[in-house]
């Protein structure tokens, strides 16, 4: 059936539309060519977020996933293949994107981001795409079989680097931006305040959004985060975690400037950091995407395919602290690694909601 509609796409020339593929190892040729390995291969098609590869945050983690993906299990680079999203673009061309990579015979499509919820809805559900592996980071899709949710208790993350800044802050004034004002980005903040205040009651704390839906343009805004870091450092922050995606490229700038000190997201932002930056970033909230991709086109390959909800959490290592800044994480770990414990126990109970 998917034979028989990428014939009649290409016949109408419609494959292009609204798909638009990184330049990298995994894209495998053209735009649009989507790569050609044998039939016994599956093929992964990986669909980014607001923001794109090179965030060094959120989707820069699920290209890790992608890498693993080549490197581990075998599967050759034209066999994968990731699409960047257009500026401003609508839920139409979100469904468009994962139409055509289905069409195109992409055996496993993931959506980054709970921004394709109701476009991979409308695709998965379709009787032609029955056979393809959908799955969706970031969003809870329950009544589609062959959707698979990727989803993580971003809070318990974000309760442990709370943490981290009220013991390393020296104003007893922290500062929290979130990219947009949704119920995902509310699970970071009520963790991070959450942690924060299990270390000192009475701090501090600043807190900002850069856009309201349906502006989802608070992810790819650096100049934004910056200036709005900027507004927090002046009021007397002297620590500053982010939730932003790419905007925080912008948080740390600032941050950097002031020589104060910073938490990333998502991803260990100490690696990705300039060398001049490296210093001022404290730790990251981890949410390791990349694990979530891997294990779940592993899974695929295998035929013991991931349903449902997958929920990655501290206990399964899908959510965490990094501590690739030894110097500055140091002196408060063990307190964190307390803290962590007692929340894989059951002891704390960390809020999604602020």
């Amino acid at each position: 059936m998917r034979a028989a509609k990428l014939a009649a796409a290409t016949a109408a020339g419609v494959l292009t539309l609204a798909l638009t593929a990184c330049d990298n190892p995994q894209s495998g040729g053209a735009e649009g060519d989507g790569g050609g390995g044998g039939d016994d291969e599956i093929r992964v098609g990986l669909a980014y977020d607001v923001g794109g590869r090179g965030d060094k945050s959120f989707n820069d983690s699920a290209y890790r996933g992608l890498q693993r993906v080549q490197e581990e299990l075998g599967i050759p680079a034209e066999n994968i293949q990731d699409f960047e999203p257009s500026e401003g673009e609508s839920d139409v061309d979100k469904e468009e994107r994962l139409k055509n990579m289905a069409d195109q015979g992409f055996d496993v499509v993931i959506g980054v981001g709970f921004a394709y919820t109701q476009p991979m809805v409308n695709v998965a559900s379709q009787e032609e795409y029955s056979d393809v592996h959908f799955a969706i980071v970031d969003s809870e899709i329950t009544d589609q079989d062959n959707v698979t949710s990727l989803v993580f208790t971003e809070e318990q993350a974000s309760y442990l680097v709370g943490a981290a800044a009220a013991l390393k802050t020296e104003e007893d004034h922290i500062g929290f931006i979130g990219g947009v004002e949704t119920p995902l980005i509310h699970k970071f903040e009520a963790g991070y305040v959450a942690g924060a205040k299990k270390i000192n009651p009475d701090i501090e704390i600043e807190t900002a959004y850069l856009t309201q839906p349906p502006d989802m343009s608070g992810f790819s805004d650096p100049a934004t985060g910056r200036s709005t870091a900027q507004g927090q450092l002046d009021k007397g922050a002297d620590v500053i975690y982010h939730a932003a995606g790419a905007s925080g490229n912008g948080v740390l700038e600032a941050v950097a400037d002031a020589e104060k000190m910073f938490i990333g997201v998502d991803s260990d932002q100490y690696k990705s950091a300039p060398e001049d930056q490296k210093q001022y970033v404290i730790t990251s909230a981890m949410k390791r995407v990349d694990t979530a991709v891997f294990e779940f086109v592993q899974s695929v390959q295998e035929g013991e395919v991931q349903t449902g909800i997958q929920r990655f959490d501290l206990a399964s290592g899908g959510v965490g602290y990094a501590k690739s800044n030894e110097e500055a994480i140091s002196g408060i770990q063990d307190r964190l690694d307390e803290l962590k414990q007692q929340i894989i126990d059951g002891e704390i109970e960390v809020p999604t909601k602020p």
